[in-house]
């Protein structure tokens, strides 16, 4: 007798009616059920915690790119001696022809916009309130090309009316209790020479536009000012602090230091945003292996409970393991049946856990604003986050991954309990029926 095609129809015609079969029957057992659930609450929090992963990193690059530069070129520190008492001191470079730097460097291919920026710290005070923030003096144009300042989805005013004050971060403004019209004072120590040293450098400013960039640090710190307005208030007349450059692939950002630093020219130094942030995103990416390994653990575990139910489906299926061997069917053929019962088990828990997993993934943000308004905002704190909210990202990768994990943790475990009911003697089995 031919031996039958592996996989063949009647093969998941018995394994499917195993599973169906009423537990007085001896069909699915309480451990199958608690394997599938097991499971699909595996992949669920699996994929789940990978999209979180994923959206909180995206956000947290999207929130840098879109309210900083992708590389900052300056120059390197000054040492100046005092010719009367001989102290040195180290004062911060400048730049001096800084258009011409800017669009030497703009020149660059891959480069898609530069910008000099003037930039000092400040004492923001109002109301009778105080805070530190540092101040960007920019062109009205480069302000507008930075996408999470200029949104005006999350702005108050128009960024049209920059040029008549200047305009500040929603933190600073919900702290120091101020709106569009209102004036703000800015104290800065490094004011004009007296006889008795230096001298405070006190003004005060319209409030002209209200940005939020995303980023809980950025609003609560940041003042952007006009570029001459900012260089008489600094005392930069003629010079720029640095030159911002905008590059098309951020996430090759290293690319350009090389480039960039040749066409600076000598005591040009670079500065781009991976250098700022760049032992956070090493500490997320390390993170998401880690929180991958302990979730594959909660999948195997769930995956194991297959084996025991696959054991108590083997023993009371002793009789019919006899029947079928004296029929004809080989070792292969009952080894492949109690396989795909097991398998069965791991491809619907799979299934079960990935539509949930996606649907927990896509409605996360709701799930946390809810939270966070039980708890009274304790579920989320953006001071400790940094960002205002909690993203979820789907990648195709990340459910392929999960997917391919519980689907090989599950078709492993069924092997061994397969293999027992193949090499069940039919006779053994037979002797007291």
């Amino acid at each position: 007798m031919a031996s039958p095609r592996p996989f063949s129809r009647y093969e998941f015609m018995i394994a499917w009616r195993y599973l169906r079969a009423r537990r007085a029957e001896g069909g699915v057992s309480v451990m199958t059920w608690i394997s599938l659930i097991g499971i699909a609450l595996g992949v669920m929090a699996l994929i789940a915690t990978l999209a979180v992963r994923s959206g909180f990193r995206a956000e947290f690059v999207d929130t840098i790119l879109g309210a900083n530069a992708h590389v900052t070129v300056y120059m390197a520190p000054q040492r100046i001696e005092n010719d009367l008492t001989g102290d040195v001191y180290v004062v911060p470079g400048k730049i001096q022809d800084y258009d011409a730097m800017a669009a030497q460097l703009a020149e660059l291919p891959g480069v898609t916009r530069t910008a000099p920026v003037v930039k000092g710290q400040v004492m923001a005070t109002a109301n009778d309130r105080s805070n530190v923030a540092e101040v960007f003096g920019v062109t009205g144009e480069a302000l507008k090309a930075m996408p999470r300042i200029a949104d005006p989805q999350t702005s108050a005013g128009s960024i049209e009316d920059f040029g008549q004050g200047v305009a500040i971060g929603s933190g600073i403004a919900r702290e120091l209790n101020l709106g569009l019209g209102d004036k703000l004072r800015l104290v800065s120590p490094d004011g004009p020479n007296t006889p008795v040293g230096k001298s405070l450098r006190v003004k005060a400013y319209e409030v002209a536009y209200i940005f939020s960039a995303g980023r809980y640090d950025i609003d609560r710190t940041r003042i952007y000012m006009p570029m001459e307005e900012a260089q008489s208030y600094f005392n930069r007349e003629g010079v720029a602090d640095e030159i911002e450059v905008f590059v098309a692939d951020p996430e090759r950002v290293d690319d350009w230091s090389g480039p960039l630093l040749q066409a600076a020219g000598e005591g040009a130094q670079v500065w781009n945003w991976r250098d700022a942030s760049g032992s956070f995103l090493a500490a997320l990416d390390m993170e998401d292996d880690v929180m991958f390994v302990i979730l594959s653990v909660l999948v195997l575990i769930a995956s194991m409970n297959i084996t025991s139910g696959l054991i108590m489906l083997v023993k009371n299926k002793g009789r019919d393991i006899g029947i079928l061997r004296t029929m004809g069917l080989t070792e292969g053929a009952v080894l492949r049946v109690f396989f795909l019962c097991g398998a069965f088990t791991g491809v619907i828990g799979t299934i079960a856990g990935v539509i949930l997993g996606v649907a927990l993934a896509l409605n996360v943000d709701n799930i946390m604003a809810a939270l966070n308004a039980l708890t009274g905002g304790g579920a989320w704190q953006p001071e400790v986050r940094g960002i205002y909210r909690l993203p979820a990202e789907l990648r195709a990768w990340d459910i392929l991954r999960a997917v391919a994990l519980s689907l090989t943790l599950s078709f492993i475990v069924t092997i061994f309990p397969a293999r027992r009911a193949a090499r069940m003697n039919p006779v053994e089995a037979l002797r007291y029926e």
